[in-house]
């Protein structure tokens, strides 16, 4: 998958506005961008309402667009399970656990966090906290019960 022409400057841009979707490849880019962009569902609106253009999203300058490609499509959880994660107490009761905390950092700072992740893999408090988050959002079916 080769990466879109950045509108700025033109250099292969690996980044995506939240506002329009256009592609980018710098913070310097993305800021020349900022100050003229204007969505492409809001231009009608506000050519008819003199309004200003919406603010970036509260959760960031990515949109899960960015994040994930097409390919990851069949993998993407949706929003209404990963707010199941934010309101388990056995989730979070494994989160105040120190190690854990300082091992998902780990992860999050990482460059390979594919290879961390295999060796984080081994641990078995890791193990824990992604069997957890797995049973949160995809709860094991209930294939042998039988009908009472």
């Amino acid at each position: 998958m080769r990466a879109a022409a950045c509108g700025e400057c033109g250099e292969p841009g690996c980044y995506r506005c939240p506002r329009c979707a256009a592609p980018y490849c710098s913070v310097r880019c993305c800021r020349t961008h900022r100050e003229r962009c204007v969505p492409p569902s809001s231009r009608d609106k506000e050519q008819e309402q003199d309004q200003d253009p919406p603010a970036a999203p509260a959760h960031g300058p990515w949109t899960l667009q960015d994040i994930l490609g097409e390919e990851d499509e069949q993998d993407r959880v949706p929003l209404q399970k990963l707010k199941l994660l934010g309101e388990s107490e056995e989730l979070r009761d494994l989160l105040l656990n120190p190690h854990l905390r300082q091992l998902l950092l780990t992860i999050d700072q990482a460059e390979d966090k594919s290879s961390l992740m295999r060796r984080f893999m081994q641990e078995p408090l890791f193990v824990e906290f992604a069997d957890c988050c797995l049973r949160i959002v995809e709860p094991p079916e209930k294939e042998n019960i039988l009908p009472e």
